[in-house]
């Protein structure tokens, strides 16, 4: 029996907003692959102060975010400039990432530098696999691209994107950037246990709970959740658990500041471990999104007080207010 397509109007408009976006993705990176650097980056800051204009939603929430990161003192125009420099650093995320695609690994490897090269050079020096856990920071895009040009095998799992296209059309941009890729969902755990079982790198933006099945931790000043997968996979298959941040550099490279491994040591009591090496990892997140929080590129809501009592999500609904009383 042929499948009868869902033809009613709210169907339809859907079905045309995502081909809208597709298109947009990928019409933006043709130009910002194509266009001299500097006319692309200057193009791209004016769609951010745009989107900072035109996102009201948006930009009320970056602005309690850098509030949360900079202190309840920052208010006014101060603070005003520093959303618009969020919003900047994100089109500059995309720019940079659309216009890796036509570098060369010796490129790559000639943008990016390191800071802690003996914590990533003593993880990967060992016959066992490296879970590369970061924030939604800076470029993490060449960072991966220069894990790849160092020869390393990289698995990124990557959040579902709607329509279905435009999530291929990601995969197939990390993948020509040496990338494998794998979407999150059931296939996710399997891919990850065997990257990591062969010494290879997982990377996981870790700074989100997308699917609301993660683990509670204190994350500037309130409980919200993370995911569990670093501290699960590093329990299960004996990983080095590495924090990172990527952080943008005046000269168009990124520079990659890699924290000490955590203690992932096992003590028997899985829930116990993973409630205590999640908390690690977010402060381990909040030292490194501090040294540059206007390219931290988080702009959803990420707190229980981000939303109403009606819209907050289940996961969000603590006992207590979460609040720190420090």
């Amino acid at each position: 029996m042929t499948e009868r397509t869902d033809n009613t109007p709210t169907s339809l408009r859907r079905r045309l907003s995502a081909k809208t976006t597709l298109l947009s993705y990928k019409a933006g990176g043709r130009v910002a692959a194509t266009l001299p650097g500097p006319v692309a980056h200057i193009g791209a800051r004016q769609l951010a102060g745009v989107a900072n204009r035109l996102m009201a939603g948006r930009t009320e929430t970056v602005s309690r975010h850098m509030r949360r990161v900079h202190g309840p003192q920052l208010t006014g125009p101060a603070l005003r400039r520093v959303v618009r420099e969020v919003f900047d650093n994100y089109a500059r995320y995309w720019v940079e990432s659309f216009r890796i695609r036509n570098e060369t690994p010796e490129s790559v490897l000639s943008r990016v530098t390191l800071d802690g090269w003996d914590h990533w050079e003593a993880a990967t020096s060992q016959d066992k696999g490296v879970i590369l856990a970061l924030p939604h920071l800076g470029n993490w895009e060449l960072a991966g691209a220069w894990v790849a040009a160092n020869g390393h095998r990289i698995v990124a799992i990557a959040e579902a994107l709607e329509p279905p296209e435009l999530f291929e059309w990601f995969v197939q941009f990390r993948e020509d950037l040496g990338m494998e890729v794998v979407g999150v969902g059931p296939q996710a755990k399997d891919a990850a246990v065997e990257v990591l079982l062969n010494g290879g790198v997982l990377a996981l933006v870790s700074d989100r709970d997308i699917n609301g099945a993660g683990v509670r931790v204190n994350f500037f000043g309130e409980d919200t959740t993370i995911p569990v997968g670093p501290a699960l996979l590093a329990l299960k298959t004996g990983a080095v658990l590495l924090p990172i941040g990527t952080f943008y550099t005046d000269g168009g490279g990124v520079h990659c500041l890699v924290r000490p491994p955590l203690n992932t040591e096992p003590t028997g009591d899985t829930r116990a471990d993973v409630a205590r090496i999640s908390q690690d990892l977010a402060h381990e997140f909040e030292a490194i999104i501090r040294i540059a929080p206007q390219q931290w590129h988080l702009l959803q809501p990420n707190w229980p007080s981000d939303y109403t009592d009606q819209d907050r999500p289940e996961h969000l609904r603590f006992d207590d207010d979460g609040l720190d009383a420090g």
